[in-house]
């Protein structure tokens, strides 16, 4: 039962971020809403395919870890990427960036995806037999 709330947790969040990248993808100025940063001249492109690239292949792999139960590795690449992203700005912090409830809802959710993502690779890598064993209470 965990572990179908697992995936279907993982698949939902996959599929927020993939209307993100989507969005991004043929909008970027939708960037500019979201994220607060500029959108214009030859910047567009820059963050149509970086920022977009970011949040696609993100959702993709979060959806194979949750769909492919040989291939749960894939969950950790959301939570590098994320990982990562939350370090830069934790750096970003400790050298004075300005930071607004935007940035810290950011973070939340930066960290959030990451227990989430490393969770559920955790949880799910296990051997069916050994949780249910633990299940089982014995007499």
């Amino acid at each position: 039962m965990v572990n179908w709330v697992l995936r279907g947790a993982v698949l939902l969040w996959a599929l927020f971020f993939f209307i993100v990248g989507a969005r991004g993808l043929f909008d970027p100025a939708s960037y500019s809403e979201t994220f607060g940063i500029l959108v214009e001249g030859v910047a567009t492109n820059t963050i149509r395919a970086d920022l977009s690239a970011f949040f696609l292949v993100a959702a993709g792999a979060a959806a194979i870890g949750a769909l492919v139960p040989g291939w749960l590795r894939a969950l950790l690449v959301p939570a590098a990427l994320y990982g990562t992203a939350l370090a830069g700005r934790l750096f970003g912090v400790a050298n004075g960036d300005l930071v607004n409830s935007g940035i810290v809802q950011a973070m939340i959710i930066e960290a959030l995806t990451v227990l989430l993502m490393v969770g559920s690779w955790w949880v799910l890598s296990r051997p069916a037999v050994a949780a249910d064993a633990a299940a089982v209470p014995t007499e």
